[in-house]
């Protein structure tokens, strides 16, 4: 069975898309990123808690603050791309609950009143929105570097509060020259699918 979507689509945002590793220096508008939120933010999370907080770095000043904190190897990279964007977890996300489940409201004492487990909900949830962030980078046409190799520690005290914990960096812009490393290997069906 094929999939429905069409194949140019399912290449741009799986197959052809890579992590970019170059940028060319054409903007990235802020228009084009409320784009990608409005359509990644219908992407399923537990009870709706939507718990992904994103931080634009777009002044040098604030990129400088940023590159400081990323790993040697990665600076250049967050240093040339037209637009980064920190993607933090959100521990407080229960208190958006009453309006973002409103059919049980409850759930924001009866399930989330501890901060351990808001905490462990917020990291797995925000973990599945940053995937769906990248794809809708791809979908905008654009490449996205998403980077774990950073000081989170550094990171959180510079840009977030201890209501948010930091996922992840990721570089957005247009590839540059030689942005791609070769495709790597990936798992077989058989490898990774057990039927029981």
């Amino acid at each position: 069975m094929s999939l429905v979507l069409d194949p140019a689509a399912q290449d741009l945002l799986f197959r052809e898309a890579r992590t970019a590793n170059t940028f060319t220096d054409e903007p990235v508008t802020d228009e084009q990123v409320q784009a990608i939120y409005d359509l990644v933010k219908y992407g399923p999370t537990a009870f709706n808690q939507s718990p992904l907080r994103v931080v634009l770095v777009r002044s040098p000043e604030a990129r400088e603050r940023l590159v400081k904190h990323m790993a040697e190897g990665n600076q250049p990279k967050t240093a040339s791309a037209p637009l980064v964007a920190i993607l933090a977890a959100d521990n407080e996300f229960h208190e958006e609950l009453p309006a973002l489940f409103p059919h049980f409201p409850q759930a924001k004492d009866a399930f989330f009143s501890e901060r351990p487990v808001r905490e462990q909900a917020a990291g797995l949830n925000a973990a599945l929105q940053a995937a769906y962030f990248i794809v809708g980078v791809r979908a905008a046409g654009l490449a996205a570097g998403p980077m774990t190799g950073l000081d989170f520690a550094g990171l959180q005290k510079e840009f977030l509060d201890d209501d948010h914990t930091p996922l992840m960096v990721v570089n957005i812009g247009k590839p540059g020259e030689d942005a791609w490393f070769p495709r790597s290997p990936r798992l077989s069906y058989e490898d990774v699918v057990t039927t029981v």
